[in-house]
């Protein structure tokens, strides 16, 4: 990689991802853009550009410019805000990826990476160790673009041999970012009240188990498909799973540091998006072609999240 640009960068895995490519990477070009303005972190990181996806002649400029030979593709609207304006998460998920395939081919790009999401399954996906091949009959505007993304990028693949990847992510948690409008946003939401000293009313129901990611593991799954051996890989689309966790179990978790955090469930229009979901997630295949292991827990992350929130009660040993 010699020139690396990153789309979405200002939001909750970009602003991580982009500090991290510049330890991984040290002599290779990184260009962050976004449509909005950066924090300090990515400043001081790579040089910044405001690129809107859906404008293709500025995006093929740009990659033409700086000559990109990878893209870490992140832009996009999740799923809760898609819902509020489904014709808006179409336009940036589908069109705007679409736009980035299209420049990559005509620009003959070497590589693009892209999350793509466990919103691709429906109510008739196995609920427990959701396989990478099973229904994706997805509920949501968010889920439709990611299958229908996941589909073109293999497409571009068989018909250009463009080499695109994607990982399924599940619910990220993160401390520095705030989360984009995603349905398992409470999870990152219950930490920050908690350290905050404020009580949290859930909008999920306290015993929905969803699939889980620490941030650093999230980081750490994107760089590591990246860099997999081509002739390793038997698809281009894998599943990433960490923890199964129910809003209960992060709460309990955070009150053995916090044994006063209050939080009381009213559950809305996301519990519904939440039902949909699976509970955990096969990762075999990632495991077993390109090295993938996560490296939190609930314990070790829980600790993590709220020393970096400001939390700090050393005498409470979790293991």
């Amino acid at each position: 990689m010699k020139s690396i640009l990153v789309t979405g960068s200002c939001g909750q895995i970009g602003s991580e991802l982009i500090p991290a490519l510049q330890t991984r990477f040290p002599g290779a070009t990184l260009i962050a853009t976004d449509v909005r303005d950066p924090q300090e972190t990515i400043i001081k990181s790579a040089k910044f550009k405001h690129l809107d996806i859906l404008d293709v002649s500025h995006l093929e400029q740009l990659i033409s410019d700086e000559k990109v030979d990878t893209i870490f593709h992140l832009a996009a609207i999740l799923s809760a805000k898609g819902e509020n304006n489904p014709q808006m998460a179409y336009s940036v998920n589908l069109e705007g990826f679409f736009n980035i395939l299209e420049a990559a081919r005509k620009l003959s790009v070497k590589s693009i990476i892209t999350p793509s999401s466990i919103a691709v399954y429906g109510p008739d996906a196995p609920k427990n160790k959701t396989p990478d091949e099973t229904a994706l009959n997805p509920t949501t505007m968010y889920g439709v673009t990611k299958v229908a993304g996941e589909k073109l990028l293999q497409y571009y693949h068989l018909k250009y041999g463009l080499n695109v990847r994607a990982l399924r992510y599940p619910g990220i948690i993160s401390s520095q970012t705030e989360p984009g409008g995603g349905t398992t946003d409470y999870a990152v939401e219950l930490f920050k009240y908690a350290a905050s000293g404020k009580p949290y009313v859930c909008y999920i129901e306290m015993n929905t188990p969803l699939p889980f990611m620490y941030m650093q593991d999230a980081i750490e799954a994107i760089i590591r498909l990246s860099l997999a051996e081509e002739n390793n890989l038997n698809r281009r689309v894998y599943n990433v799973h960490s923890m199964q966790l129910t809003p209960g179990e992060i709460v309990a978790s955070i009150r053995k540091f916090i044994p006063e955090f209050e939080c009381s469930y009213k559950p809305d229009y996301r519990q519904n998006i939440a039902s949909s979901w699976p509970h955990s997630i096969d990762d075999s295949n990632a495991r077993k072609e390109w090295g993938w292991k996560p490296q939190f827990n609930l314990p070790a992350m829980t600790a993590d999240m709220l020393l970096k929130l400001g939390v700090s009660r050393p005498e409470l040993n979790v293991t």
